[in-house]
């Protein structure tokens, strides 16, 4: 009797490793920020110190988004780290996209208004 070898003593070990996990792609907004601020990716590299290739693999999810790069883009973008993850600027009627609009005074009017209505529904704290 022959014996059989079963047919994973017989494979060759490079078709037993199993492939890494591809990344988990993170969402984010950084395009949309990117336009929203008028900027090019190769403007926004010179900006924060990466090279455009960076961003644009950035956005196309081929990277993952770093901790120091994220903070580096949000004080670029004159927001915080999280808006970058879950704000999308360009998205129509949201508050970003009506505040960065308004000039010095108007903004200046809305925060006076928003106050009187935080007075009248006693939100204060």
């Amino acid at each position: 009797m022959e014996s059989r070898k079963a047919e994973w003593q017989t494979m060759p070990m490079a078709k037993m490793a199993r492939a890494a996990p591809k990344p988990v792609r993170r969402r984010h907004f950084v395009k949309q920020w990117r336009k929203f601020k008028k900027l090019t990716q190769e403007q926004l590299a010179e900006r924060i110190g990466v090279t455009p290739g960076a961003i644009s693999q950035l956005e196309l999810g081929r990277v993952n988004y770093t901790q120091p790069m994220l903070e580096a883009l949000a004080e670029e973008f004159g927001c915080k780290p999280g808006d970058i993850l879950n704000v999308d600027p360009t998205h129509e009627g949201v508050l970003w996209s009506i505040w960065e609009n308004l000039d010095l005074p108007t903004r200046n009017q809305v925060v006076e208004i928003a106050r009187t209505f935080q007075k009248k529904t006693g939100t204060d704290n």
